[in-house]
């Protein structure tokens, strides 16, 4: 279930400070962050985040299309290997 729209989009608080001392130092150092429930402003644009995935942390550009989506969405946290009944099945046609 979404986030009532009175109480608007939710962000952690440093994580705007910190956007916005990257924006006026003029630099476009990468911003590490654990937040990933955090939402993807408008301020966001043309950054570059490291969000954290509980290994690395994943650098994530931020673009127009991703406002209003959450951080997190962009750096994914299991590594999908494929089943493994599939790989014997190739394994043993050749």
């Amino acid at each position: 279930m979404p986030r009532s729209i009175w109480k608007g989009p939710f962000v952690d608080g440093y994580l705007l400070k910190k956007a916005e001392d990257v924006r006026a130092s003029g630099r476009n150092n990468i911003i590490k962050t654990w937040s990933r429930r955090s939402t993807v402003l408008p301020q966001f644009v043309g950054l570059t985040f490291g969000v954290y995935n509980g290994h690395k942390f994943i650098p994530v550009l931020v673009t127009e299309d991703m406002i209003g989506h959450k951080l997190g969405e962009f750096s994914p946290t299991r590594v999908y290997y494929g089943h493994s009944a599939d790989k014997r099945a190739k394994r043993e046609s050749d």
